[in-house]
Formats: structure tokens, sequence, C-alpha cells
């Protein structure tokens, strides 16, 4: 009886048990992320998706995870990561649920911020051009944390991914959280980072990235100040800048990016506030 028992347990637990990071992280939904399971080893392997590479630590017991960042417009079903390692290439399949994701329709006095004129369509595609570059930067540090800090405390006021709606016009999905909170509140970056980009543009207004590692990256938009310089070095709540409402804004608030290989990704799922 006694080994009966053992038995049943035995086949009721994971092949190993789940680490604190794959916990908070494993959200594998359009706009997510995928936590897959590499393996043991001494040295790190290295893994990409959709062709570009991913970020990977080890959780207990060294045991190695990519943490994989899921766009929007990924399908619900099977997909597959390429691993690399001493021993080889390998396939591993990982699945992606569905979530569905509400409406947001707002009003904008200024109309050139829904439908741009033509000289606004040049400056739009030469910023999309410059932080498409710095979402696709791939640095080999490690992260100093993936449990993130809130840039700002406040309460969220839009989420991850809304279908938004300009004066009745649908435009791309909300790519990031909103935080409402006032003028001026100082902006903290929630892990260790290099910044890689600053500018002022026609959408996000005045905008920061930072670096966290291995293609883990943060953008803050519509600052009403920017107190970092290109290529500084920031500790984990380090001061970025000051909340504002320059760009595509209708008043105040924290914008916060995130991006895991290339994909924005929820970041209410790295502060502990996703919603399924």
């Amino acid at each position: 009886m006694r080994l009966l028992i053992a038995l049943l347990l035995c086949l009721a637990l994971p092949v190993h048990a789940e680490g604190f990071i794959s916990r908070l992280l494993n959200k594998p939904v359009p706009g997510g992320v995928a936590v897959v399971d590499l393996g043991t080893g001494g040295s790190a392997p290295t893994a990409t998706y959709q062709g570009k590479p991913v970020l990977v630590v080890h959780e207990e017991a060294r045991r190695w995870i990519a943490i994989v960042g899921l766009p929007l417009t990924v399908k619900p079903g099977s997909q597959q990561l390429s691993a690399q390692d001493a021993s080889g290439t390998r396939n591993l399949s990982f699945k992606v649920g569905s979530k569905h994701y509400a409406e947001q329709r707002i009003t904008l006095k200024n109309q050139r911020q829904v439908n741009p004129n033509p000289a606004d369509l040049k400056r739009i595609e030469r910023e999309l051009s410059e932080q498409t570059r710095a979402y696709q930067s791939f640095s080999p540090g490690t992260p100093s944390n993936l449990l993130l800090d809130k840039p700002v405390n406040g309460p969220l006021s839009s989420r991850f991914g809304l279908r938004r709606f300009f004066n009745g016009e649908e435009r791309n999905p909300h790519a990031g959280l909103d935080f409402a909170v006032a003028a001026g509140t100082p902006i903290k970056s929630p892990a260790a980072g290099k910044v890689t980009l600053i500018g002022n543009y026609f959408f996000n207004g005045n905008t920061v990235f930072v670096d966290h590692g291995q293609g883990f990256i943060s953008m803050f938009c519509h600052l009403s100040k920017i107190d970092v310089k290109l290529g500084q070095q920031l500790s984990r709540g380090g001061v970025i800048g000051r909340v504002g409402a320059t760009g595509r804004a209708t008043g105040p608030h924290m914008h916060w990016n995130i991006s895991l290989n290339d994909a924005r990704v929820d970041p209410a799922i790295f502060i502990g506030a996703f919603q399924p």
C-alpha cells in the first residue's frame, strides 16, 4: 500500500519543480511571455524565436530557461523555439493560449494625431526606424532583476493590448501600461540598465529607452522632462525623468512599454499585476 501511494505521488509531481521566475512570468498568450525549459548544464545555452535571440537565465539547480516574448499577432496553438548548446541544436515546442483584449475609445482635439499630414508621416517613418533599431538590440548582460519595480506609484489607467479607437478610427493596440499620476512625478528605472535611445517623437513625445540586457528593454514616453543622457548606466531605481503629456496624450500619465526579443509584451506580468 505504501509503495502504491509513493508511486502515485511521483506520478503527480512535475518533471522538475517550477521555479519562482517561471511562476511569475509564464503567461503564454498573445502579448504575453512563454517560459521554456532548456534543461541543465554548466554553461548557458542560446535560443531563438522567430529568428530573433531570446533572453536565457537559470533557475534553481542550474536549470536554464528561455523567457520568450510573444507578439500580439501570434496565433494560439503550438510554437517552436530553437535552442543551441554544446550538444547541438534542438527545436522545442510550447503552447500559446488565447486572450481577449477590450476596446478603448479616445477623443483627440488635434486631428493630426489621428490622421497625420504628409510631412508628419515622413517624420513618423524616420522615428519608427530609430525605435525599431533600439527594440532589436541584444546586449549580452543578464538583467539585474525580472520581478520589476513599478516606474511610478499610482493606479493603472490603461492596460496593455487594448484595441484603440482615436476619434472613432482604429489604430494600433495599446503596447504598454499607463499609470494615472501627476505631471512632474519622478519615473524610476524598474531594473538596472543602459540608456540606448532618447528622443522627442510625434506620437510618444519625450521618450527614453533603457536596455536591461539580452533584448529585455523598457520604453518610457510622454515625459515632461528627461533626466538621463544617451549611454548612461542606470541602477535599479535610478530616476529617468518626469511624468508629462508630450506627444499623443490627453493628459499627464506614465506610459511604459516592455519588449522581449523585439516583441512588445504586457508589463503587468513583471509587476505581478497580470489579468488573464
